[in-house]
């Protein structure tokens, strides 16, 4: 499943612990989940019997920080999910800058193109995965990037990558559109059966 269904977005999700440790890991088990009330969704895996940073700071405050993850810091976020010690800095080690959020006590990231404050809204568990739903109090977007008299995004000016699977990624340069005339016309039907 992880390799059929890509792109998957990319979420750099910062928390801390109790004793105020940051700790930056990215995630591609993520979504956009809902709109009203806004929401996100992140799913850690647990495969290996242990429970990850990030699953043990949201359970300890119930808070944390998305980032949408572009072009320009790609290679950090791919260096953030090696592992690390709880007592090392990911940001400070890969070369990204912490800065205060407003609502919550995790940093964001002010080199990342979009970040959202969230607090728990309600979690999941599987045997093999925890699944968190995030409730977005703040959205910070990089200057210029947002048109805040139409309120739509910029897209020429947007370059979020995706996970591929693996550690192959994929960039969102080669776009196209679909527009209500394309629809007009049903695509042809297919006479076979489709086998699973």
């Amino acid at each position: 499943m992880a390799g059929l269904i890509v792109p998957r977005p990319i979420a750099l999700v910062t928390t801390v612990d109790a004793d105020g440790r940051v700790n930056a890991a990215p995630f591609s088990m993520f979504a956009m989940a809902g709109e009203d009330p806004p929401l996100v969704m992140i799913s850690l895996d647990r495969r290996s019997g242990l429970q990850k940073d990030t699953a043990a700071n949201i359970g300890t405050n119930g808070e944390f920080v998305v980032h949408l993850v572009d072009e320009a810091i790609a290679q950090q976020m791919h260096d953030c999910g090696f592992p690390h010690p709880p007592e090392i800095d990911e940001l400070r080690e890969v070369g990204l800058t912490a800065v205060p959020c407003a609502q919550v006590r995790p940093p964001r990231i002010a080199e990342a193109p979009v970040a959202l404050e969230c607090t728990l809204h309600e979690r999941i568990e599987t045997p093999t995965r925890e699944i968190f739903l995030g409730l977005i109090w703040q959205l910070w977007a990089r200057a210029g990037l947002v048109d805040q008299e139409r309120w739509h995004v910029r897209l020429a000016d947007y370059h979020p990558v995706g996970r591929f699977g693996a550690s192959f990624y994929v960039t969102t340069r080669d776009r196209f559109a679909l527009n209500a005339a394309d629809a007009a016309t049903p695509p042809a039907r297919h006479t076979e059966i489709d086998s699973l």
